[in-house]
């Protein structure tokens, strides 16, 4: 039995073509016959032409819009509105005290070195660092913006810290 399919494994390895623009073929299955609807009701296909019965569906051009529920008022503006978005509002990136823990003691911590490290994720949004945790080591920190917990904290480990623009 196994020299059999062995043969046969031969015979499907010898009737391959090396692939060439000549014989490009696609998939085995993969084109079907275009479907030509509404040419007569022995098609199965022919009145409505699949598309039911009358009816904005049925129409040529349909095009129902994102979110269109038939005329019930749509899920998006059923739900309450809440809160307030500030289109002028800026979004910081948060980093806290104890994260800076990783940098060795006198390092200057800068913008470009927390982005280096991951901690900041958006290349673009300014850097807030935060007074969570403890600081164990003296840095000199920049950033664009500080809590009044971090400065203290930095300044108690004997650290310095810098706004920059």
């Amino acid at each position: 039995m196994a020299t059999k399919e062995t043969g046969e494994r031969k015979k499907e390895a010898g009737s391959r073509r090396p692939v060439s623009l000549s014989n490009l073929q696609p998939a085995k299955g993969s084109r079907g016959r275009k479907v030509r609807v509404g040419r007569g009701m022995g098609s199965k296909l022919g009145k409505t032409a699949g598309r039911g019965n009358k009816g904005q569906k049925a129409r040529t051009g349909y095009q129902r819009r994102r979110g269109f529920e038939g005329g019930q008022m749509p899920l998006h503006r059923r739900m309450p509105k809440r809160g307030f978005h500030n289109p002028f509002g800026q979004g910081f990136s948060v980093v806290n005290v104890e994260e800076l823990n990783v940098f060795a003691a006198g390092d200057t911590v800068t913008p470009e070195l927390l982005r280096a490290h991951g901690f900041v994720r958006r290349a673009t949004d300014p850097i807030k660092v935060l007074g969570e945790g403890e600081l164990k080591t003296k840095l000199a920190v920049q950033a664009q913006a500080f809590s009044e917990s971090a400065k203290q904290k930095i300044t108690a480990a004997g650290g310095t810290f810098e706004v920059v623009a």
